[in-house]
């Protein structure tokens, strides 16, 4: 339920508002915008009148969120949400670059692979410590070690980090040195994990499940946003279809159908998407033109020999050619890609 504020209520009528809606039961959302104050009513309100707040002082009116999902929905939230991320802004007219490999092999690798796709134009840093693999043979990947070397990079170029969460265990380590926790799409319904991180101030980066609807990823990312946790970008990396040309079918269709319903940030992964390097630069490309608000990009100094997803990785001057070119396409679309001010953690 959506209690609209008149746009000259004072904060004693918004706060007066705020107690009568937890006196019911209700849990409050505030969302302060430029138009307009709106208290989400968060519970169980099928039985709640709304004249039980439309007579209180300073309500213009009371709406029915139609929606499942209700702090994801625009309905809810009519503006983007913008939060910062190393002094630029994500969902706003910046468009940011994560890139770097899917997996941290040895600090030599990421530090060197950082600096290249800082020179690129990359504004974050992507890399897996914890790395969930099909065959419990291949590799796991380097842990509290990784974050280490990843930390140092962060120190070096100023990129902040984006990594991988597998598990509610890693979570206290996580948050130690990591700027955007990453869920992968094996995780996207592990809701005690998302509840975990709803509770933190971390941003999050959910990707969309490999076989998930729309609606499933919406009500994924309320979890995270119930818990308190604002700061939360939706990912598209491709569904699993009967095509197996690419490793996914990218499904481009639903960054319009998501900027339409959410109010969420749209990042687009080409890399798990399409599963081959060839094809990472037209899908990106493809994704900033249909209005996605960034991009996360696999990268490594040397794919043949990645120990993970070479095949889909791009090489920095590949990568560095994609980057101008979308940068290109987002001056079409009156934006611009982001760049990194300063670092994050030291």
């Amino acid at each position: 339920m959506m209690i609209i504020m008149k746009s000259h209520a004072t904060p004693q009528q918004v706060e007066h508002v705020i107690e009568h809606v937890r006196a019911v039961g209700l849990a409050v959302h505030l969302s302060q915008g430029i138009e307009a104050t709106i208290i989400g009513a968060i519970g169980e309100t099928h039985n709640l009148p709304t004249e039980l707040f439309e007579t209180l002082e300073g309500v213009d009116m009371v709406q029915r969120i139609t929606q499942p999902y209700k702090l994801a929905s625009r309905q809810f939230h009519p503006e983007n949400s913008v939060f910062p991320l190393a002094g630029s802004a994500i969902g706003g007219e910046e468009i940011a670059i994560m890139a770097g490999p899917c997996s941290v092999e040895s600090r030599s690798q990421i530090i060197e692979t950082a600096h290249a796709v800082k020179e690129a134009g990359a504004s974050a840093l992507r890399g897996g410590v914890f790395k969930p693999r099909t065959s419990p043979y291949a590799f796991q990947g380097l842990g509290e070690e990784g974050l280490e070397y990843l930390a140092e990079a962060r120190e070096q170029t100023g990129l902040p980090i984006v990594v991988e969460i597998m598990s509610q265990v890693q979570l206290d380590v996580m948050v130690k040195y990591v700027d955007v926790l990453q869920v992968g799409a094996r995780n996207m319904q592990n809701f005690n994990l998302l509840r975990a991180i709803g509770e933190t101030k971390t941003s999050v980066l959910l990707k969309r499940g490999l076989s998930a609807t729309i609606e499933e990823l919406l009500m994924s990312a309320e979890y995270i946003l119930s818990g308190g946790n604002k700061q939360v970008m939706l990912c598209e990396r491709g569904i699993r279809t009967f095509e197996t040309a690419t490793r996914n079918t990218t499904d481009i269709n639903a960054i319009p159908v998501l900027k339409n319903l959410t109010h969420l940030p749209i990042i687009l992964d080409p890399s798990h998407a399409t599963g081959h390097a060839d094809y990472v630069a037209a899908i990106a490309r493809a994704g900033i033109a249909a209005g996605a608000d960034g991009l996360i990009v696999e990268v490594h100094m040397d794919p043949a020999h990645a120990v993970s997803d070479g095949k889909q990785s791009l090489k920095p001057e590949a990568f560095a050619k994609m980057v101008k070119q979308v940068g290109q396409i987002a001056q079409i679309m009156d934006r611009r890609l982001a760049s990194v001010r300063f670092p994050v953690k030291q």
